[in-house]
């Protein structure tokens, strides 16, 4: 054994699943430098924590995720990555002189140099702004059989209220042969469910001249073989028509759309800077579901964005009742230094808004919690091939999930039985509901 290998680093992941994904590369690129991963923050020599900065509470998260670790491990190394380093790069230092390094999100292929630096003694900081990499990745977080891939990096849509274009950048995307020889590796690897993630699917090219979703799901469904491919994040401002006829040619590209609505009142969703209307987006779900009519639709809804009075609220809670969603997360506005919708208002009204959309999402999740185990009904008696994901070995029961939900957001599917194991891809006949979960039996 060298003696980097005596060296064991851990990473903390904070943030969306394709802070994973830059978790999963950074993995990949400091095992190049022969150091050895634990999953114990306790045995490691030096820690990585990739951060989130995308809004307040997550902001918080981060700083105090940072301040947790070193008030624990006051002698291990600790390097700040990730979006809040890349965020606020200009002053981190000042911030947090007690980190070993800093490194941005942009490039977490190549933090390896840095981690070398710090344990040489330096206190690098670096931060890259046109690198979109993709290291092949020998240990991932997700469940057995499932993995994410990020096929790009930021974002073009430019929404007033998001800070990604100014934390990720504007849209850098893989090649689609990247993309395509990445995923045949992981199946051929054994993992069966592909979650193709972005910031927006559908704008995946379009700055290397040409959109390339379609033409990869196509290039897919020639692959023989057993598999899922999971489509995560579509703006509906263009989503592709061209898909509804890749789902029904290929029940491998599986029909879960995540369209992340945002709101339902066009005044609203002017100043959030999005070309929809309650019209526009209720025809959306009636052409997915027309097409495809077991699809899955989930959606994210904003409440507190300036401009939201109480009509345009109860124009969001028709929306709901009349689109009956099958899954929704609903989220409180975050109001953003260097965002258009920042100056929309001051910090007094904010935080008087911010109590009013407080309860107006509980509302909407009253709502929601009505019609999602509704929707689930319609499941009861069908077979479907469910992903185990767990050995609840105490009370002799399985977790997976099924085509209808995505990993760690949605219900889950519960099976009695034995025999099974982690990763395993079954047949399943849903006996029925609870709450958001369903309950099944193994098909013999």
């Amino acid at each position: 054994m060298s003696t980097q290998q005596h060296i064991k680093f851990y990473i903390e992941t904070l943030g969306c699943s394709k802070n994973q994904v830059d978790s999963e590369s950074m993995l990949a690129s400091v095992e190049q430098y022969e150091y050895s991963f634990t999953k114990e923050s306790a045995e490691a020599d030096f820690i990585i924590i990739n951060t989130c900065g995308f809004i307040k509470s997550a902001k918080e998260q981060s700083i105090q995720t940072f301040l947790d670790f070193r008030e624990a491990y006051p002698d291990k190394k600790i390097i700040i990555a990730g979006c809040f380093a890349q965020r606020y790069f200009e002053t981190i230092r000042e911030l947090f002189p007690e980190a070993d390094g800093y490194y941005g999100s942009q490039a977490p292929s190549q933090i390896g140099s840095i981690v070398a630096e710090v344990l040489s003694g330096d206190k690098p900081a670096l931060k890259k702004d046109d690198v979109i990499t993709q290291l092949e990745r020998k240990t991932t977080f997700n469940f057995k059989g499932s993995v994410y891939v990020k096929v790009a990096e930021g974002c073009n849509n430019n929404c007033n209220f998001c800070a990604i274009p100014i934390i990720r950048g504007q849209i850098k995307s893989r090649t689609l042969d990247d993309v395509y020889n990445e995923i045949v590796s992981l199946i051929d690897k054994g993992y069966f469910e592909i979650n193709l993630i972005a910031q927006d699917l559908a704008a995946w090219g379009e700055d290397l001249g040409e959109k390339t979703l379609i033409t990869l799901l196509n290039k897919l469904s020639l692959l023989s073989g057993k598999f899922w491919i999971r489509l995560l994040y579509i703006h509906p401002d263009k989503f592709p028509m061209q898909l509804l006829d890749v789902c029904k040619r290929d029940s491998r590209i599986l029909p879960y759309f995540d369209i992340p609505f945002q709101h339902a009142s066009e005044t609203v969703l002017k100043k959030m800077g999005r070309k929809g209307s309650y019209k526009k987006h209720l025809d959306l779900v009636k052409k997915i579901r027309h097409e495809l009519p077991d699809s899955i639709i989930r959606s994210t809804i904003m409440l507190g964005h300036p401009g939201e009075g109480r009509k345009e609220f109860i124009e969001v809670v028709s929306f709901l009742e009349e689109a009956q969603l099958d899954w929704v997360g609903f989220f409180v506005y975050s109001r953003e230094e260097d965002t258009k919708s920042f100056n929309m208002r001051g910090s007094l009204l904010d935080k008087l808004s911010k109590r009013v959309a407080e309860k107006r999402k509980r509302v909407l999740e009253d709502i929601q919690s009505q019609i999602t185990p509704k929707k689930l009904l319609q499941w009861i008696g069908q077979t479907v091939d469910v992903l185990i994901e767990e050995d609840v070995k105490e009370e002799n029961l399985f977790i997976g999930r099924s085509s209808i939900d995505a990993p760690e957001v949605d219900g889950l599917v519960v099976i009695k039985g034995s025999g099974l194991k982690e990763g395993d891809v079954i047949k399943a006949k849903i006996l029925s509901v609870a709450s958001v979960d369903l309950i099944a039996e193994v098909v013999e």
